[in-house]
């Protein structure tokens, strides 16, 4: 199995349905009050990209890219119509704080919190989109940096001084596969197509 550095066609990811999932273990005791406990540290998204499918056309590019990835066997990038970048609106360097500089540090990882007052969730971006990263020192932008866009580690070409701010903006897709071997198809007419599902589960290293 592999990484494939492909994105899945942008025009039909629009019209995908999905989102994140937790698993959380939940034990109802006798008196009726509950025990619950969360096995992941992390979320993970799935997603259905069946809804973005319109024509025979929109099936092929499907089809075709299936076939590439061996079904399942591959992951790849896939671009969530929702949550894809830094901010609700256009990107700034000044989005997502990533770290405090200590003098000697030059990594760190592009990460996106969510939530701000009762416990804020920081969520680790693994593929950013190198071109689009931006970042900040103090609020001050700078182009002293290098991105990783297959791990999400920002490495500057200078350690910030102690107490220094890094923040960044960005734009990330997903890396996803395939959730089965089996593509199902249907033609509902001439030149339209429908493919009842195709699901997506994020894949974490």
């Amino acid at each position: 199995m592999g990484f494939h550095h492909v994105l899945f066609p942008l025009d039909i990811a629009l019209g995908a349905r999905g989102g994140p999932e937790w698993a959380t273990d939940i034990v109802e005791l006798a008196s009726g009050a509950e025990e619950r406990n969360s096995r992941w540290a992390q979320s993970r998204r799935r997603y259905d990209a069946g809804f973005g499918v319109k024509s025979k056309s929109d099936l092929r590019v499907v089809l075709s890219f299936f076939e590439e990835r061996r079904g399942s066997f591959h992951s790849f990038l896939f671009r969530d119509p929702i949550d894809h970048s830094s901010a609700d609106g256009a990107i700034s360097a000044h989005d997502q704080k990533i770290g405090i500089g200590d003098g000697t540090k030059v990594t760190f990882h592009l990460v996106k919190t969510y939530g701000a007052t009762f416990d804020p969730y920081v969520r680790n971006i693994m593929k950013p989109e190198e071109n689009s990263v931006l970042i900040a020192l103090d609020g001050v932008p700078t182009t002293a940096f290098a991105v990783d866009e297959t791990t999400g580690m920002v490495t500057l070409d200078a350690p910030p001084a102690s107490g220094v701010q890094v923040t960044a903006g960005f734009i990330f897709n997903v890396p996803v596969r395939f959730a089965a071997d089996r593509l199902d198809v249907e033609i509902t007419s001439f030149d339209a197509a429908h493919a009842p599902t195709i699901k997506l589960v994020e894949v974490r290293a």
